[in-house]
């Protein structure tokens, strides 16, 4: 299980480093006038992926779960995937993202990289789900995977309706006439 842990602690850093980029993102966006929207879900969001973390440590150890290799291998494979699309749509995004709803008036909506399709207007939550599926499947934490899976997409639906109308508003046309 010790490498199990390591796992999870590298998660942990990985979120570290976004919560840095977020912040170097933020100066930059106000900057430039930004405004923030959904700042109460946002606590609620960290509470929960901070939560995922311990509970995959706390059941993987108090429930004694097995570890399945095949399972485990597959869900390192998924657990990779999101990190690399994840990081995918950090870069595409560039100071433009944040783990905050924070939007930059004027500018428009990023259709490259993972964001070209139109039919998936959020990637980053893709590979949000993915790894809250895959962390703790990789040492059979079913029940930390499933509630996790519920709570966030209650989240999800309360953050995906904010994002979209913070960058409804931030990108829709000017209405006013010239004087």
């Amino acid at each position: 299980m010790m490498w199990y842990g390591l796992l999870v602690a590298a998660v942990a850093a990985e979120r570290v480093a976004e919560l840095v980029v977020a912040r170097r993102n933020e100066r930059w966006s106000m900057a430039r006038g930004a405004a923030v929207a959904g700042e109460g879900h946002y606590p609620v969001m960290v509470a929960l992926h901070t939560g995922l973390l311990a509970a995959c440590l706390a059941e993987t150890w108090l429930a004694d779960r097995p570890f399945v290799p095949a399972l485990a291998w597959a869900m390192v494979c998924v657990l990779a995937g999101s990190q690399a699309l994840r990081w995918w749509c950090i870069h595409t995004l560039g100071p433009r993202w944040n783990t905050r709803v924070i939007v930059v008036p004027g500018l428009p909506l990023v259709k490259s990289g993972p964001y070209r399709l139109r039919w998936l207007r959020h990637p980053n939550y893709v590979a949000v789900v993915a790894e809250g599926v895959a962390l703790p499947l990789v040492h059979t934490a079913w029940v930390t995977a499933a509630v996790f899976t519920v709570l966030n997409a209650a989240l999800l639906t309360v953050r995906i309706r904010c994002e979209n109308r913070a960058l409804a508003v931030s990108t829709a046309p000017s209405t006013s006439v010239p004087a």
